[in-house]
C-alpha cells in the first residue's frame, strides 16, 4: 500500500490522477507550509504543488463539472483514507521520536545513520517524503521497533473486494483473513 503522497513523484508528474491522490497532495501541503518557515528550499516546491491542487480541483470540482453522489462518495472516502494514514504515520514519527530521546539520537545524527541530509531527514520524519523500505529496516534493526509500527499493514479497499472474491471461488477454510481486514469503508 502506497502509505503517503511522494512530494517529488508529484511535481515530476505534475498531476494528480484521483481523489485520494488529492487528499494526500492537501496534507503535504499543510505539511509544507510548516516546513517552508525552517527549510525555505522547499517554497519552490510547495508553489507547484498548489498549482497541480489547483488544476486537479478545477477539472474536477468546478462549477462546470458534474458533482454526483458517487463523486462525494468517493471523495468522503478518499478524505478517511487519508486522515487514517495521517494517524499511522504520525505514531510512527512519534515512536521514532521516543527512541531518539531514549537513545539520546538527533533526528541530524539519525539522518547520518540512514546516509540522509538534514532537509531531507526533516521532510521523512514530517511526512513529506516517504521512508524507503531499507530506512525501515534499519530503523527496525537499530531501534527495535515492530514492523507494524513502521509499515502499514492495511488493504486497500480495491484489493480486499478482490480477495474476498478469491477466497469465495477457492473454498479453502485454511486460507482467511481476519474479519477487520475484510471491512469495506
Amino acid at each position: 500500500m502506497k502509505e503517503q503522497a511522494d512530494l517529488k513523484n508529484i511535481l515530476k508528474t505534475g498531476k494528480l490522477s484521483n481523489e485520494l491522490d488529492l487528499e494526500r497532495a492537501l496534507i503535504l501541503d499543510r505539511k509544507l507550509r510548516l516546513l517552508v518557515k525552517r527549510h525555505p528550499e522547499l517554497t519552490e516546491s510547495r508553489k507547484k504543488l498548489r498549482s497541480i491542487i489547483k488544476s486537479y480541483e478545477e477539472v474536477h470540482w468546478s462549477k462546470e463539472s458534474e458533482i454526483s453522489d458517487s463523486k462525494i462518495k468517493e471523495s468522503d472516502i478518499a478524505e478517511f483514507i487519508a486522515d487514517q494514514e495521517g494517524i499511522f504515520l504520525e505514531k510512527r514519527k512519534n515512536i521514532i521520536k521516543e527512541k531518539l530521546v531514549k537513545l539520546k539520537i538527533t533526528q541530524q545524527e539519525l539522518g547520518k545513520l540512514l546516509g540522509h541530509g538534514k532537509t531531507y531527514m526533516s521532510e521523512l520524519m514530517n511526512g513529506v517524503s516517504p521512508f524507503s523500505m531499507r530506512d525501515l529496516i534499519i530503523l527496525h534493526k537499530l531501534f527495535q521497533i515492530k514492523l507494524d509500527d513502521l509499515i502499514p499493514t492495511i488493504i486497500s479497499q480495491k484489493d480486499r473486494l478482490r480477495i474476498k472474491t478469491s477466497l469465495g471461488e477457492l473454498n479453502n477454510p485454511k486460507l482467511k483473513l481476519e474479519k477487520e481486514d475484510l471491512i469495506f469503508i
